[in-house]
């Protein structure tokens, strides 16, 4: 087998890591040295063909000893918030190992479950790009719970389709236990579809605000710091308080309600767990400028369904001002320039009052704000972060709301660092 370079940096550096007091490495690519061996007669080395494939064999193996319920949740947009707050609700019951970060790839997901220690429950985020990944994370998991948050268009670009998505995204099923449960948003077209066509091939609870869905929500009220809304669950109504604003958490809440009935988790401590929750940083956190301004830091990744969300968030807000510092959507190929006029038109439906546009297709996205009655005068193109910031410390004002989200890549951070 061929090894490219960069695969096998990680694996030169075994002396470093036993010097520091590794009890075991696992190499590949490389000729182990016996003077190493005998320098460390304690500590074990595996040589193996692929480091990656022996880890998710590990945590395969691993996971296979436990008996825990796991709750496996992938989707277009809304993973990791909704990872976050189905754990605070499993964290009433259980103690709750779930995924760090963005630790939700054939890395990241192995190396969760080879941390699991004396937790009584996982939930994981499983991510791709590509099919044949969650394909992969499933089968390690082996979930009790498969979470389908929605079907947008993240990585439209490289799949080619939503259908396309939805099927990757399905992929989640394959590791799922025989008498496991499907739970999916009901609101979303091409899932409230699916379950049209499959509702007799599995256990399948639905949740959203339309009517039908198993848990649904309904009389929401959108506030700046939160969310209130009714969930109706076997025909009885609860109060439910969600700590962060805007509908999709509202969607959010409803999905950790159903993952609560799954598992026998009393609704009233799953509500406590819901009130609870954190959000994992820069996905709509609030923060005040230094003036006094608000500024919904949600710069962690941005695809046309979260820019959407997070407008509409921002669109119902009383603010006497919005502003909105918008950066490109990346990994969208031939259909960025479409979905970057629709973010320009949603711009405009919600009246924002200033859009700063921050990189390359952006672009579009002015230009189709203009197109749908914005004017130019409250349209500002920047070829860098330092623009931007430039232009929030001229025009930001103390009742002002400020939405800043990107594309990871283009470190929004930057700008909300230099304002607050």
């Amino acid at each position: 087998m061929a090894f490219k370079e960069k695969d096998l940096i990680g694996s030169t550096l075994y002396e470093q890591a036993l010097e520091k007091g590794a009890i075991a490495c696992v190499l590949q690519g490389i000729t182990v040295d016996s003077e190493i061996l005998a320098k460390y007669p304690n500590s074990t080395i595996v040589l193996v063909d692929n480091v990656v494939k022996a880890m998710q064999q590990l945590a395969s193996y691993k996971r296979n000893l436990y008996h825990i319920p796991v709750v496996a949740i992938t989707g277009s947009v809304g993973k990791t918030s909704t990872k976050d707050m189905v754990a605070s609700v499993l964290s009433q019951n259980y103690k709750v190992l779930k995924t760090q970060g963005n630790y939700n790839n054939e890395i990241g997901l192995p190396l969760t479950v080879l941390s699991l220690k004396d937790e009584e429950a996982m939930v994981l985020e499983m991510g791709m790009n590509s099919f044949g990944e969650i394909s992969i994370l499933t089968n390690i998991a082996k979930p009790d719970v498969a979470v389908i948050t929605n079907i947008g268009t993240a990585h439209i670009g490289m799949l080619g389709s939503r259908e396309n998505i939805l099927k990757a995204k399905l992929e989640i099923l394959e590791g799922l236990n025989l008498q496991g449960t499907v739970i999916m948003n009901y609101d979303n077209d091409l899932l409230h579809n699916w379950y049209e066509k499959e509702k007799e091939n599995y256990h399948i609870l639905t949740y959203g605000l339309q009517q039908g869905s198993n848990i649904m929500g309904r009389n929401v009220i959108f506030e700046e710091n939160g969310s209130k809304c009714e969930a109706v669950i076997n025909d009885k109504t609860y109060e439910v308080s969600i700590p962060v604003g805007g509908e999709h958490f509202v969607s959010n809440s409803l999905c950790a309600l159903a993952v609560a009935k799954t598992l026998n988790i009393p609704i009233e401590r799953a509500l406590k767990g819901i009130e609870e929750f954190e959000l994992t940083k820069k996905r709509m956190e609030m923060k005040k400028s230094r003036n006094g301004a608000t500024i919904v830091n949600d710069c962690y990744n941005a695809n046309y369904d979260s820019m959407k969300a997070a407008l509409d968030y921002v669109g119902k807000l009383p603010n006497k001002r919005k502003i909105a510092v918008l950066g490109d959507m990346l990994e969208l190929g031939e259909y960025s320039k479409e979905l970057h006029q629709k973010v320009g038109k949603v711009v405009v439906k919600n009246k924002i009052d200033l859009l700063i546009c921050v990189g390359k297709e952006v672009t579009y996205m002015a230009q189709q704000a203009i197109v749908d009655g914005m004017s130019k005068e409250n349209i500002f193109i920047c070829n860098s972060n330092e623009e931007a910031i430039q232009i929030l410390q001229q025009k930001l004002q103390q009742e002002d709301i400020v939405l800043l989200k990107a594309s990871n890549s283009l470190n929004f951070t930057q700008i909300c660092d230099a304002i607050i």
